[in-house]
């Protein structure tokens, strides 16, 4: 646990059982770190019940932000953030200064779409990737897009390698980041027509300094990690492979010691620090998002990626003419 004070705006309405779950992860969170401030944002009534339960001295490391409505699960990401709801203030109270990062386990879209709205874009990147580290046997694998980009064109997937490149050798150190394509095969020309133009587009796009390229990875490179430490598909093949590893582990017994699949994600594209937790998110994996966020916050994990690649100007780099994204 890094030291420092660090300020969690957290979203008590997002996910299948809030407030329940969320208030239950909030307060292991909050007692597992005696630097953690949380900003909780929801219904009164609900905040209080958390606040009861602490002690007199514990009470001035929490605030209240009162919101009743929550952000429909199934309704449009557009019309949503344009309402008084949850995510919404939890995003505003990060952009005001009030607090230093977000954790939702909300709705995917809502929470991305007002995340790009309330802190904008990096320059060069039109769709954000939420960003999840798998434990695997080699290694921690960074996987991308794991639900924020439902339908990426080969454009899309060259930024996200960069992206995933970048976020490797920030947060976990990698000085030579090996980015891999998801796909059915690692021959040349395996996969559906997405993954056969986005292979030549990876191989065009430039990456961060010492990153390289090693083309198509399948599904069990992700557990082994031996051939890669970036893996990049789209957030609806990542949803489902990441959920489907959940299932197997289950199925197992449980995940290995070494920790399972993680039930909250990075958003890697946007200038503020977001973590989005799995909607069947369980309090203890609400209490990992929140500790993420804050390890995202005290060790400047955005801005030193943002950094990175503005450095290397690589984000801004086309990734070849007539690439659709």
């Amino acid at each position: 646990m890094e030291p420092g004070t660090v300020r969690i705006a957290v979203d008590l309405l997002g996910g299948d059982e809030a407030p329940a779950v969320v208030v239950d992860g909030a307060l292991r969170a909050f007692r597992a770190d005696p630097d953690l401030h949380l900003l909780l944002v929801g219904p009164a009534e609900v905040a209080d019940g958390l606040i009861a339960v602490l002690r007199p001295a514990e009470r001035s490391r929490v605030a209240v932000r009162a919101v009743r409505d929550v952000a429909a699960m199934n309704g449009d990401p557009a019309a949503t953030v344009r309402s008084d709801n949850t995510i919404q203030a939890a995003v505003s109270a990060v952009a005001e200064g009030a607090a230093d990062a977000v954790v939702s386990a909300g709705a995917t879209g809502a929470t991305v779409t007002a995340a790009v709205l309330g802190f904008g874009r990096w320059p060069g990147v039109r769709r954000p990737a939420l960003v999840a580290t798998l434990p695997a046997l080699d290694g921690p694998v960074v996987l991308l897009d794991v639900g924020g980009s439902l339908e990426a064109g080969p454009g899309t997937l060259a930024r996200h390698a960069v992206l995933g490149a970048a976020y490797a050798a920030v947060t976990h150190r990698v000085p030579q980041p090996r980015v891999g394509l998801l796909s059915i095969g690692t021959e040349p020309g395996k996969g559906d027509r997405i993954r056969r133009a986005a292979d030549p587009a990876l191989a065009a796009q430039d990456l961060p300094p010492g990153a390289r390229y090693v083309g198509l990875v399948e599904g069990y490179d992700v557990a082994f990690g031996n051939r890669a430490d970036v893996v990049v598909t789209d957030g609806f093949t990542g949803n489902v492979l990441l959920k489907g590893i959940e299932g197997a582990y289950a199925m197992a017994g449980g995940p290995p010691a070494s920790g399972g699949p993680p039930r909250a994600a990075t958003l890697l594209g946007v200038s503020g620090a977001v973590v989005v937790c799995h909607g069947a998110a369980r309090g203890e994996d609400v209490a990992s998002g929140i500790a993420l966020a804050a390890h995202l916050h005290r060790r400047h994990t955005i801005p030193a990626v943002s950094a990175l690649l503005v450095g290397s100007a690589v984000v801004g780099r086309a990734t070849g003419t007539g690439v659709p994204a």
